[in-house]
């Protein structure tokens, strides 16, 4: 049986919490950023966590970590 691989891409992206929820960092925040205010922008910053249903697909792509 081979080894199970960690979807890289993934990995870079979202980590697992102790509980098993899965963080992610928000998304629009890579460029346009001078037309949002400076709260959005600050809300941005913070991570967030997945939703329900798009939890088993991505703790798959993770598995191997």
């Amino acid at each position: 049986m081979p080894k199970v691989k960690t979807h890289r891409a993934a990995r870079k992206r979202m980590k697992l919490t102790s509980k098993g929820k899965v963080k992610k960092p928000s998304a629009f925040t890579s460029h346009l950023l001078t037309n949002r205010s400076s709260k959005r922008k600050r809300s941005l910053r913070k991570q967030g966590i997945l939703s329900k249903a798009d939890t088993p697909n991505i703790k798959r792509l993770l598995q191997g970590v």
